[in-house]
């Protein structure tokens, strides 16, 4: 059995409103996250330009998008275990330090995607 609440359409437009305070709390709230989306919005555009084929734009708008995911699914870990307790838990700093190092992860393999579509572009 399902949770009980709206269903259909209302369902939909209220998961988009969820969606959108997100995104609205992710801004005010989160320098990184700002950063990213403002990276993302000058790579966006350049993704264009430099691809040369669609799997290649896929591939460069893709790790644009996952980088910003990761950012967000970070920023909610943070929230949660500071929700929990202020206090130092080892667990705690475990779970920030995991979020931490997916978004580095994310950042990186963009780096490694970006580099290797300008250089098989520019060689």
């Amino acid at each position: 059995m399902g949770k009980p609440g709206n269903t259909g359409i209302t369902r939909i437009i209220r998961a988009f409103g969820f969606s959108m305070k997100g995104f609205r709390a992710a801004w005010q709230h989160e320098a990184a996250f700002r950063q990213e989306l403002m990276l993302t919005v000058v790579l966006a555009p350049l993704a264009f330009v430099l691809a040369e084929s669609m799997m290649q734009l896929a591939l460069l708008l893709l790790c644009l998008f996952i980088v910003l995911i990761t950012e967000i699914l970070n920023s909610a870990i943070e929230a949660v275990v500071d929700r929990v307790s202020d206090e130092h838990h080892d667990l705690a700093g475990r779970a920030k330090d995991f979020g931490s190092a997916a978004v580095f992860l994310s950042l990186t393999m963009t780096i490694v995607v970006w580099g290797l579509v300008i250089f098989e572009r520019y060689s």
